[in-house]
């Protein structure tokens, strides 16, 4: 978890929430949503995560929509990062779904 925060830190990511999910769901222990500022940042930030992990940690990730840049999801296994355009992910608003009443 904590490598997954700091290298999306590094790669200058947005507004980054971090969401216990233990006990909710059977997806993820925890929930990771990020902005990037273009399509370009938010792909380049999902490829080096997806890099680091599998260099660092020997873990492969399944992604989702790279191709567009809009929303990419990264599956780890134990943690779901979801990397935003700001607008789409507005559009989304998956922190409201997650989080607990007033925490969005």
């Amino acid at each position: 978890m904590d490598r997954i925060l700091t290298s999306l830190d590094q790669d200058k990511a947005e507004e980054i929430v971090q969401i216990d999910l233990r006990g909710k769901t059977s997806i993820g222990d925890y929930m990771v949503i990020a902005s990037g500022r273009s399509t370009r940042q938010v792909t380049a930030m999902a490829e080096k995560l997806v890099d680091r992990l599998k260099q660092e940690h020997g873990r492969a990730c399944k992604v989702e929509g790279k191709e567009a840049g809009d929303w990419v999801l990264i599956d780890t296994g134990d943690v779901v990062v979801h990397i935003f355009r700001p607008e789409v992910r507005e559009f989304y608003q998956l922190e409201k779904m997650w989080l607990p009443a007033g925490q969005a």
